[in-house]
């Protein structure tokens, strides 16, 4: 794409990753996992974080912020020569690379949190993504997944309501069509969501590869809510049918993933 024609895609996560709601539920993201993570036992102030499908590093920023080190990766290129140019103007330290969540460049067991916000739904191999991902997780470490949630009719990736619970051949046509004739579909991302999952499908496929799981409620209660948001995360964790009922409500699916040591 020549320089009087920006990529759209681009242009868009630029913008999206500084605005104040991408700060907000970013930093919602490292609450939530710095809670799992020091209730699962991991200790010390200085972590080693990895922010897989980092973007413009927007949430790397926030961990290095505090003191951890950061690596990050994406596939995008402009993207994270934008990352750096950002982290460089803050004054912070964080190794971004351009790269595949299927090949990931760091040594076995060198990192004590993996972020994979938003990824997986986007790499046909997403069973891949989640292998590399195991491998550089010490033991001890917690791995956070946030995809898309077949359950919840609301989703954010196609600009088609419902789309969650299409035919798996229906939304083979829509991802055909955000490829080509219909990028608008998709806000022109290179890579359109393929796959959907159920929280409930995420956490049987970690636990055979050694994680223990929790949702996005058990994580929440760590944080010991009061009033009327304690007594309503209650009533979701109080049986199987009520929490399952809960992750109808939610658009995205959330795991944080403990590797047993």
């Amino acid at each position: 794409m020549s320089a009087q024609q920006p990529d759209p895609f681009v242009q868009y996560y630029a913008n999206e990753s500084a605005k104040e709601s991408t700060l907000q539920r970013f930093a919602a993201i490292k609450t939530s996992v710095e809670r799992v993570a020091r209730a699962c036992g991991m200790s010390g102030e200085s972590w080693t974080v990895a922010d897989i499908g980092c973007g413009a590093g927007t949430q790397s920023a926030m961990w290095a912020r505090d003191g951890h080190r950061v690596f990050g990766l994406d596939i995008n290129g402009p993207l994270i020569e934008l990352g750096k140019q950002r982290a460089q103007q803050a004054g912070l330290t964080i190794d971004l690379t351009t790269g595949t969540a299927t090949a990931l460049p760091w040594p076995d067991a060198s990192m004590d949190i993996c972020l994979s916000p938003e990824l997986l739904e986007h790499v046909p191999d997403w069973r891949q993504c989640i292998a590399e991902a195991t491998r550089i997780l010490r033991p001890g470490g917690v791995l956070y997944l946030s995809t898309t949630n077949k359950l919840c009719p609301v989703q954010h990736e196609f600009d088609v309501p419902g789309y969650s619970w299409f035919p798996q051949s229906l939304k083979r046509r829509y991802e055909r069509l955000a490829v080509t004739t219909r990028p608008e579909l998709v806000n022109h991302a290179q890579y359109p969501a393929v796959n959907w999952f159920t929280y409930f499908g995420l956490r049987d496929y970690m636990k055979t590869l050694g994680f223990d799981c929790l949702d996005r409620f058990d994580a929440a209660a760590l944080g010991s809510p009061s009033g009327a948001g304690g007594l309503a995360l209650g009533v979701i964790r109080a049986t199987p049918l009520t929490r399952a009922f809960g992750h109808m409500c939610t658009p995205y699916t959330t795991v944080y993933a403990v590797r047993k040591r």
